[in-house]
Order: C-alpha cells, then structure tokens, then sequence
C-alpha cells in the first residue's frame, strides 16, 4: 500500500531530481532536494487538514485531486503564482515578468518580496479563519479541554470568528504594515485589502461547500427515512431515478470542496515559496523542488484517508488546526518582522507530533490500538 500510494512521488522525486543534475549540475541538484525538504516540513500539517476534507469526497474526485490539484499545485502556485505576483505589483505584462524572471532575477525576487506584506495578510487570514471556525466548534473530542470548552461555549456567537479575524487584520494593519521589512513605505491599505480579500474568499467558497455538502446530507437523511418506511422516494416515481438529485449535490459539493482544497494549499505555499528566495531565485529551481513536495504532501494526503487515519488518531486534527493558527499568525507577523521557515516547519511538526502522541495515550486508556477504518479503505480503494 506505501508504494502505491508514494509511487508517483518517488517516481516525480527520482526524474526531478535528475533532470535538476543535468540541467543544472551538482549545486543545482542540491538546491532542488533541500525545497524539496523545505515544503514538505511546512506542509505536513496541510495534508492532515486536507484528508478531513478529502475523506469526504469519493473516488473520482480524489483522482481529481490528485491529478489536476497537482498541476495547479505545482505550475500554478509554483511557478505561475510568483510571475503574476510581479506582473501585479510592476505593472507589466505577463511576458515581460517572465522574462524579468528568467534575465534579472535579483530584481524579480526583489519584486516578489515587496508583494510579501499582501500575500501574508491574505494568506494570514484565511488560515485564521480555518483555525476559528474550528476551536470555536464544540466537538465531540476535545485535546486541550481547558481551551477549547470554554471557546466553544463563546463560539455560539455567530460571526464570532469574522469578529475575531477582522480585529486581528485591524491591529496587524495598524501596529506592523506602517514600516514593512518588505519594500519599505506605509503598506496599511495594501494589508487591510489584502486581508479582506482572503476573508470573502474564505467565506465564499468555503460558504457554497457548506452549503451544498448541508444538502446532500439533508438527501441522504431522507433517502434513508423513505428507504425505512418501504416506500418509494417521490423522485423515483417522477424520474424513474432515485439518485439523479443526490448525484447532482454529490457533484457540486464535490467541487467546491476541491475549490476549498487548493485555495487552502494555496496559502499554505505562500510561505513556501517567499522562503524558497533564501536558497534560490531561479523560479524553475524553484518550482521543481517544492513540486516535487507538494506530490509528497497529495501523497501522504491519501495515505491518511486509506488508513483511517483521522478515525483512529482523534487528536491529529487539533494538531494540524493549531499548527494552522500558529501559521495564520507568522504570516501576518513577517508584514513586518523576519520569520525563519525553521521555526514556522517546527511549530508545525512539534504540535502534530503532540496530538499524535495524545491520541495514542488515549487509544491505550480505552484499549483501542488504533485499528485501521475499514470504511474508509473501501470508500477509497478506487483511488
């Protein structure tokens, strides 16, 4: 099962980093292997948020996860992203930001950095809201039960979390955007527009998922109290076709939530790809090196919805929502202040590897070892 799930990435991380030998020789091989690293410790967090999300959606749709996400993944948040990034703040055209990529690339990693304080603020932000909107939740499990029941009992006020988020965004804009360590100049509107931006994308998108994912739900409880009556679903006796509608939520449900996927993916490689310009400013170094960890991150991705991974371990999610927050927060610190990508991977790993090692204890008090989810392998097996 480890080979078939990691094959593909062994197999991208073996031609990678050849192709990185030759094009580029032993300095540029090296280069490519320590991204490599460099993503996957960020992002190991990312793939425990992201089979809570994919392990709801069904075989085809974590195919598509897998094969389209990778190569928005890879060429767009990689490579294309950065080029925009400056095509943006430069005022030029697409073309000519290539070109300034591939010719002068002191000056293009001069522009990307003083895009920073925008990205961080979108970026930041979004992740916060990930964070809140979980800690605010009252949940079934609770890891840090001194934290989280009294949160979750202010989390019934709604809007909390857009509350607590726009104060946040205030005070960063306020206290940290006047005197940026980035391009230097007042960066205020630049952050608060920013910030909001990645506010209404969050509440966009992850809103329509909410929204049809509610309603496929809703189907699915009715479908079961027709199927316990023993009569027949009004939708059969119209359509001759019992599941056309609840296909059809399946459908956009599905799709939302993959939209939800790569926009959290893409906040997390915000900090991937600013932190990469300390070991490289050749955008195809770059993109190569951190591709090759984002196949790792799909990877392991899968690897924890086949194993039932998140069934087993309850606290892991807790982990990873913390490790979001703690990334939320650095994001919206370096508008100002320099954060090595060291301590942001390590915030990460350390509060997973906790929750990991609570959920054992855990499993062990309650005599459960962690036996695999069936369920899920099936649900799963076509993938």
């Amino acid at each position: 099962m480890l080979l078939k799930t990691f094959g593909w990435s062994f197999a991208v991380t073996v031609v990678g980093l050849g192709l990185a030998g030759v094009l580029w020789g032993w300095q540029g091989l090296a280069i490519v292997g320590i991204l490599s690293i460099l993503e996957i410790s960020l992002s190991f967090d990312n793939a425990v948020i992201n089979a809570g999300i994919l392990r709801k959606m069904n075989a085809f749709w974590q195919k598509i996860f897998l094969t389209v996400g990778i190569l928005i993944a890879v060429f767009g948040m990689r490579l294309v992203f950065p080029v925009v990034i400056v095509a943006i703040t430069a005022k030029m055209g697409p073309i000519e930001a290539v070109q300034l990529a591939v010719n002068d690339k002191a000056h293009y990693e001069e522009l990307v950095t003083s895009a920073h304080p925008a990205i961080a603020a979108f970026g930041g932000v979004f992740l916060l809201m990930i964070f809140l909107d979980f800690i605010f939740e009252d949940r079934d499990y609770k890891w840090l039960s001194w934290i989280e029941k009294p949160l979750a009992r202010i989390g019934k006020l709604d809007t909390l979390s857009v509350i607590v988020a726009l104060v946040v965004l205030l005070v960063s804009a306020v206290t940290l955007a006047p005197h940026v360590a980035h391009g230097g100049g007042d960066k205020t509107v630049t952050v608060l527009l920013s910030g909001i931006a990645g506010l209404i994308t969050y509440l966009v998108v992850g809103g329509i998922s909410g929204y049809f994912e509610g309603r496929l739900e809703d189907e699915d409880e009715a479908d079961g109290e027709v199927a316990e009556d023993g009569a027949k679903p009004a939708a059969t006796e119209k359509k001759g076709n019992g599941t056309g509608a609840a296909v059809g939520l399946a459908g956009k449900a599905a799709f939302f939530m993959f939209l939800y996927l790569e926009v959290i993916d893409a906040s997390f490689s915000f900090d991937g790809v600013i932190g990469a310009f300390a070991i490289t400013n050749d955008i195809f170094e770059m993109a190569l090196g951190l591709g090759i960890g984002a196949m790792y991150i799909r990877s392991l991705t899968v690897f924890l919805v086949r194993k039932g991974t998140l069934d087993d371990y309850v606290y892991l999610e807790h982990g990873a929502h913390y490790a979001i927050g703690a990334l939320g927060v650095i994001l919206l610190v370096t508008i100002r202040y320099e954060i090595s990508e060291v301590i942001t991977g390590l915030i990460g790993v350390v509060l997973i590897a906790l929750s990991f090692g609570s959920s054992v204890l855990r499993n062990r008090r309650e005599g459960k070892p962690g036996a695999e989810s069936s369920a899920q392998s099936e649900v799963t097996s076509g993938v």
